[in-house]
């Protein structure tokens, strides 16, 4: 997996953490979560740590700082600007209300409108293929093909070439 998907990835994980418990301080939420990923990497080589045994992080390896140099800017983005990407969404999802929509589909929804509204060094076709192949990984074959629909109409609004990034 690339470093751009598996950043995709831990930042739609952190929206959906963000989303259904907002924490009083983005920046020490930000920064325990990338030490509990980090954590449950080392985990996963290594066998869980023990009942009550601390378990010491190293530094972050090359590969974990790429992928958070590339995530946290899409994090604090998609929570910057929510409100007026969640007019979007409502706007396009015809018969949903926005609360309704599973809670994982909400915010690659949310993470993908960033990125095709804000980061112009981010074709628009490449937000909307990501977040179908995150939606069919991390929820259902149906919600790849929901997050396709509202984000191609999206796209269809959009004010540059869809398959261009402006340098």
């Amino acid at each position: 997996m690339g470093k751009r998907r598996e950043a995709r990835e831990r930042a739609v994980q952190f929206l959906f953490q963000y989303d259904l418990n907002p924490p009083d301080d983005l920046e020490v939420a930000l920064e325990q979560f990338w030490n509990s990923q980090r954590a449950a990497a080392i985990a996963g080589e290594k066998g869980a740590a023990t009942w009550g045994q601390e378990m010491e992080l190293p530094p972050p390896t090359a590969d974990e700082t790429a992928v958070r140099l590339f995530a946290d800017p899409l994090i604090r983005g998609t929570i910057q600007h929510r409100d007026i990407i969640d007019e979007h969404i409502r706007r396009h999802a015809k018969n949903w209300e926005l609360h309704r929509i599973a809670t994982v589909d909400r915010n690659i929804l949310r993470l993908a409108i960033y990125e095709m509204l804000y980061r112009e060094d981010i074709p628009p076709v490449v937000s909307i293929n990501e977040a179908v192949d995150i939606a069919k990984k991390f929820s259902t074959q149906d919600s790849g093909k929901f997050v396709n629909g509202i984000l191609d109409k999206i796209k269809s609004e959009l004010l540059r070439p869809a398959r261009l990034a402006k340098e």
